[in-house]
């Protein structure tokens, strides 16, 4: 391998004719004038005289092509692979044309790929094109991973990539953003297992209810994770304090429930009231909302007239009391309060505490917290401010010199951020989640956010992510938002729609470039990795197996039989068919050739197959 053509100070063509080179390729140049400086593929060409095309565009010009016709190449008959290739440190000067070029030894590289010992870093993949350096690996850094390639599972021959989790701490949060079956999800559940493996205290918001970890994945022996993670649903294993809240939090969390108007927002300052319970908080507006709608001069007629119980005078009065102080709210806002503290309500939300969430917290799991999206929305918002606050008060309490109930850093991790922070409108978690972006790093705490469409995920928490997975990107809209966030070259920007499920680009302050890597295998499997069309086949299959053992213990008989037997089939099989629909079912199982249909002369019989 040489240098050819015109070279600059941080670019480089280089020519094999044995060798094709790949993207993401290391390479040293042997000038030892600039301390044989390194780079990396970032374009490749091969050239032979069976595809005659003009050089003029490209990056086989006419300058590398007399290079190689000077050094040797035969144009017209040699096979000629060429590659761009970026320098990771700009020269002094442009690098000699015709210097020889060779693989790196991993210790001349080192340095830019590995930042942390596979024991203190999450150990997420492979990176690309690294298995010319395999012979070299330290065994440390050997038989860490398997991958899923093009062949089936392998295992790992090439540098394993590990994100240093300790450099959060200066560069905090991270991205993970790529299209529907781009590997987002998987690479997401990869960072998890890694997490749980180093005890770190994680809040894991789960839309999809995929985030389980109990199923292992076949032909790798991974370590269990069922003592690392906790799954609890909203609504039935924990809630919202609802005394706890103040009355911002109440906006908040009602106005998740559904929109608030300004006079809504002015119902709930008016009546919530300092440690308000569910029940009281609820009353108090059902007792207005009636009240509202009597009117101030029907409930004083009742109580002028008299001749009432006890219990009907102490409602009337009661009445009076809330009209006097709340009878200027208009009825309208009233009913839109109490219709969105009932569906809070009906959905469980008000009925546990988070203390299973705490407890987990302080145990070093992983926590996964599920739920409609909706309900994520509005707990999302009550659970991180008070863990935050936590968080938050014991360090302050500690800089002051002052004793503080301890609680651990920990990470926010959610899938769909975009619905829990999104761009150009407010949302419940939103505020609280942009405060973590920006301050969050000071207290330990931090952000994983993944989505799907990062071009609508709030702009000050992107910024704030100061490392970015990213997977294959089709969207035009969200490519050009990934190169405003990143250093992705132009070259790796136009790659981003063609990248295989499973690869990535990793942007990162921490390693100070882009690195290209596959994510290894995950341990675990996801619930939902059945395909449906084989989970459909499977129901028809458990369906007409069904269908047989009830009719096997009635055959042969007569289609005029249906009739008689009409109660006892529709019993067994749990359907509620007339003689027509079981007509058609015995055709259709008769064509299929699960049992047999004969015409005699006297009847249409049915017979085991």
């Amino acid at each position: 391998m040489q240098i050819v053509g015109v070279t600059t100070q941080h670019e480089v063509y280089v020519a094999s004719k044995t060798h094709k080179f790949r993207m993401n390729e290391m390479l040293v140049i042997e000038d030892d004038s600039l301390y044989q400086p390194k780079g990396e593929v970032v374009e490749t060409f091969s050239y032979n005289r069976y595809i005659p095309m003009g050089f003029d565009k490209g990056i086989a010009d006419d300058q590398v092509l007399k290079t190689l016709e000077q050094i040797g190449y035969d144009i017209g008959s040699d096979d000629i692979h060429l590659a761009k290739a970026r320098l990771f440190e700009e020269a002094i000067q442009p690098i000699q044309t015709g210097a020889q070029v060779r693989h790196p030894h991993f210790e001349e590289i080192q340095h830019l790929l590995v930042k942390a010992q596979p024991e203190d870093g999450l150990i997420l993949g492979e990176v690309k094109s690294t298995d010319f350096i395999s012979e070299t690996l330290p065994s440390p850094l050997t038989g860490l991973l398997s991958i899923h390639d093009h062949h089936g599972l392998r295992e790992q021959n090439g540098v394993p990539f590990i994100f240093d989790i300790r450099s959060m701490q200066q560069y905090p949060h991270i991205g993970v953003f790529g299209g529907s079956g781009s590997g987002k999800s998987f690479g997401l559940r990869v960072m998890l297992e890694e997490l749980m493996k180093l005890h770190i205290p994680s809040l894991v918001f789960d839309p999809h209810f995929e985030m389980n970890f109990a199923a292992q994945t076949e032909g790798i022996e991974g370590r269990s994770y069922e003592q690392n993670y906790t799954v609890v649903q909203i609504g039935k294993d924990v809630g919202v304090d609802f005394s706890a809240l103040t009355t911002r939090d109440v906006e908040r969390l009602l106005a998740a429930a559904g929109s608030l108007t300004e006079s809504m927002i002015n119902v709930i300052q008016s009546i919530h009231k300092r440690k308000d319970s569910y029940q009281s908080f609820s009353d108090r507006i059902a007792h207005l909302a009636e009240a509202l709608e009597m009117g101030k001069q029907k409930v004083e007629g009742f109580l002028h007239d008299g001749g009432m119980t006890r219990e009907e005078m102490e409602r009337y009065q009661l009445f009076k009391r809330l009209l006097d102080q709340y009878g200027s709210l208009p009825l309208a806002s009233v009913k839109g309060i109490q219709w969105r503290v009932h569906r809070l309500h009906q959905a469980g939300l008000f009925q546990q505490n988070i203390r299973a969430i705490e407890e987990g917290m302080y145990a070093g799991k992983l926590v996964v917290v599920q739920g409609a999206v909706w309900l994520l929305q509005v707990f999302s918002s009550y659970v991180i401010g008070a863990l935050y606050g936590k968080r938050r008060a014991y360090r302050d309490a500690k800089l002051q010199h002052m004793q503080g109930e301890f609680f651990p850093p920990f990470l926010v991790v959610t899938d769909e951020a975009h619905n829990f922070a999104p761009k150009g409108f407010d949302a419940p978690a939103k505020s609280v989640l942009k405060e973590i972006a920006q301050e969050g790093r000071k207290y330990g705490v931090f952000l994983i956010f993944a989505t799907q469409r990062p071009t609508l995920l709030d702009e000050t928490i992107t910024a704030q992510l100061n490392t970015k997975f990213v997977f294959r990107t089709v969207r035009g809209t969200d490519i050009q938002t990934i190169k405003e966030e990143t250093d992705l070259t132009a070259e790796e920007g136009k790659r981003l729609p063609y990248l295989r499920s499973g690869d990535a680009f990793v942007s990162s302050a921490i390693m100070g470039r882009t690195m290209a890597i596959r994510i290894r295998m995950a341990h675990s499997t996801s619930p939902h990795t059945l395909n449906p069309f084989d989970e459909l086949e499977q129901m028809n299959a458990k369906g007409v197996d069904e269908l047989i053992s009830v009719l096997d213990e009635h055959l042969p008989f007569a289609e005029m039989d249906i009739m008689t037997l009409l109660p006892h089939l529709n019993t067994a099989a749990k359907k509620s068919w007339d003689v027509q629909a079981w007509k058609k079912e015995l055709e259709r199982l008769s064509e299929d050739g699960y049992i047999k249909k004969e015409k005699t002369p006297f009847a249409t019989m049915y017979t085991r197959s």
